[in-house]
């Protein structure tokens, strides 16, 4: 019963946070967010209406959920870490933020072997799969997270700016997901078991609570770069087109013809 009420109150807090976002056009400023939470609350949706029909939820729904939750979540953590140069982001290459993308993805592909460390044993290799990713983007969130609060100074934010307010809500829920699924190897399935899950799901209110609280507030100008963050983040962007320019004219002359004697 515990777990209908979570899920009804989660869908409803996702929903009245879509509202949110509307009313303060976040869209414009994150629209893979915004994209994101709509997406929740269909695939949050969809699972809790068949439990009040007392149907099973197959499998291959949460397969597919499961895909395009991670596809949109890692386009999420790229929005919010290229959200975060925007005082600077039009002096920097155009395509800069491939960069961060690819970045994210290999510290992705670095946190995979990591991330089987805390598989259960009862899961099959399919569902190993699923858990490993599942935890590789927990760990992504939580990095990202603690990224921007490290260097918030430096990065020019605070706590009501939105960047760092979804940030913070993303990673507190997912440190308490790692959390618990360490401490679910170390259990066998039972009453227990279940109640960290429950514990899981109250979290995940939490962050949809204090994302409720945070968009309700009109969200502060935000700051310009310190004059030393901003001429060493422009001389990382010129070097980059400066590489990318000689390696240009490296396959030009290479692939250009030879003189006839």
């Amino acid at each position: 019963m515990l777990d209908l009420f979570f899920a009804a109150i989660g869908v409803l807090t996702e929903a009245l946070i879509v509202l949110l976002l509307l009313r303060r056009r976040v869209y414009r400023t994150l629209p893979a967010f915004f994209v994101y939470l709509c997406w929740s609350v269909i695939s949050d949706g969809v699972p809790f209406s068949l439990q009040l029909l007392h149907k099973t939820v197959p499998f291959g729904l949460y397969e597919a959920q499961m895909v395009i939750d991670s596809a949109m979540m890692f386009a999420v953590l790229v929005e919010l870490s290229w959200s975060v140069l925007r005082p600077v982001a039009n002096s920097l290459p155009k395509y800069s933020w491939i960069w961060l993308a690819l970045l994210i993805a290999i510290a992705g592909a670095l946190l995979w072997p990591v991330a089987g460390l805390t598989i259960p044993n009862y899961l099959t290799h399919e569902g190993a799969n699923f858990f490993r990713l599942q935890q590789v983007f927990a760990i992504l969130r939580v990095i990202v997270f603690l990224g921007m609060a490290a260097f918030s100074q430096v990065l020019a934010i605070g706590w009501r700016d939105r960047e760092l307010q979804i940030a913070a809500g993303l990673g507190f829920y997912s440190i308490t997901s790692l959390a618990i699924s360490t401490l679910h190897t170390h259990q066998n399935v039972g009453s227990q078991y279940h109640w960290l899950d429950e514990v899981g799901a109250a979290c995940y209110f939490g962050t949809l609570a204090y994302w409720v609280v945070s968009f309700t507030t009109k969200e502060v100008e935000r700051k310009e770069f310190s004059p030393q963050m901003r001429d060493f983040l422009l001389i990382l962007g010129g070097t980059a087109r400066t590489s990318r320019a000689a390696l240009k004219e490296s396959v030009v002359t290479k692939t250009r013809p030879k003189d006839h004697q």
